[in-house]
């Protein structure tokens, strides 16, 4: 079934009993060509990725919850492609320009609203870093725009300029950034994959892998064994525990990070604001709820919620920059598992076991890389090679001695 308004209006008018469900509940075949254990954002793309560009349709997603139980439902939305490393860049890059025409793509609203990201700079020194920022964006085919005082303030006349701690000196605008409606990200990638022959089947956790003379030959699963020629993994903050099934010990740690939404207001937030003197974020949604966040817990953890140090150092955040946050309410409140790699950035490689594949260490870039995350990934399983924007992020690139430290942070993920 082929989305439309016509076709809305048509139901509409004959009771709406035509409509069929997005997806199937196929039960798990016993082989396939591709198994992909995760399905989540990156998963779900990956397996429509692999079916629409490269043809490999006898695919099977695992997920051991619902669709949209983990990160993909569970983050504040925002893409953008305001990077500067080169290994990182023209990826993100290429992310974003596949979040333009998603829509179209796979047919299914899953609401890409390009109303731009504002960096905020607080000094000098900030200025000039995100002017160095802003044209390593364009030099990459990226938009970017470097804002003085005044035009911050026509933008969002709403912020503290008076703030003597923290000054507002500029910022740094990419206008094509923005905000898309996460789980319909999940939904539309789901229907899109389903409707070319992949089978997603929830409800199933893996629990080991099926290894001979040193290859990956498939996973055992809570609902039986399934067979494979490639096993591609990438389950986000459960990274760890996975791959640790396969004998593999990863870069990576597991970090529970926070979001909030408010109650609903009236539209007041033009785009993405983020404080440059701290670490928050703040959108606002469609049904207008402040969507916000921050740092992430320091502690190691997998549970999918956060505590009150945390909640009050985001909220100091907000109000630093623009008080009038303190008189909403908070209305809800979940954490996302988070998989920190030791230098920000993240993996899409193959691994040393022979059929095993590996993406995940996606820290905070996650949501916003979910489409060229999958178009990679499923390049990688189809023709054996790394896609030219991501043939950086290699699993042996810190023994090599080249890690793609964004941050300039060094080896530490609590820090990134």
């Amino acid at each position: 079934m082929r989305y439309s308004a016509l076709k809305i209006l048509a139901e509409g008018l004959t009771g709406n009993r035509g409509w069929k469900p997005v997806w199937r509940t196929p039960e798990p075949k016993a082989e396939y060509d591709v198994v992909i254990v995760g399905g989540g954002g990156h998963g779900l793309a990956t397996a429509y990725y692999l079916a629409k560009e490269f043809g490999i349709t006898n695919v099977a997603v695992l997920e051991k919850g619902w669709l949209g139980s983990g990160n993909i439902g569970r983050n504040t939305t925002i893409i953008r492609s305001n990077y500067l490393l080169e290994g990182n860049q023209p990826f993100y890059e290429l992310s974003l320009k596949l979040w333009e025409g998603l829509e179209q793509d796979f047919n299914y609203n899953a609401m890409v609203s390009q109303r731009g990201v504002l960096n905020l700079a607080h000094s000098d020194a900030q200025r000039d870093a995100y002017a160095r920022r802003g044209n390593a964006m364009i030099l990459s085919g990226a938009d970017a725009v470097l804002l003085d005082r005044a035009g911050v303030r026509k933008l969002a006349p709403f912020l503290d300029f008076e703030n003597g701690r923290f000054p507002i000196q500029g910022g740094l605008w990419q206008p094509r950034g923005g905000t898309v409606r996460h789980d319909a990200v999940a939904w539309g990638f789901a229907r899109g994959a389903d409707s070319r022959g992949v089978d997603i089947i929830q409800n199933c956790e893996v629990t080991g892998f099926t290894m001979q003379g040193g290859a990956c030959l498939g996973v055992e699963t809570s609902r039986g064994a399934i067979r494979a020629k490639q096993v591609a993994v990438c389950v986000a903050g459960s990274s760890s525990r996975v791959m640790g099934l396969a004998g593999m010990r990863l870069p990576i740690e597991s970090h529970v990070l926070q979001a909030f939404v408010s109650e609903g207001l009236k539209p007041v937030i033009p785009g993405v604001i983020t404080f440059g003197a701290g670490h928050f974020y703040i959108s606002q949604s469609d049904k207008g709820g402040l969507v916000f966040g921050g740092d992430i817990d320091g502690y190691n953890t997998y549970a999918q919620r956060g505590n009150l140090p945390v909640v009050e150092d985001v909220c100091e955040g907000g109000m630093a920059v623009m008080p009038m946050i303190g008189r909403a309410r908070l209305l809800r409140m979940w954490g996302g598992v988070m998989d920190m790699s030791m230098d920000g950035s993240p993996f899409i490689d193959r691994t040393g076991i022979e059929g095993l594949y590996f993406n995940g260490g996606w820290c905070y870039g996650g949501f916003k890389a979910t489409p060229a995350s999958g178009f990679c990934y499923a390049h990688l399983l189809a023709t054996g090679g790394p896609h030219d924007t991501a043939a950086a992020y290699r699993l042996d690139r810190f023994r090599r001695g080249a890690p793609i430290d964004e941050k300039g942070a060094g080896a530490q993920p609590n820090l990134h």
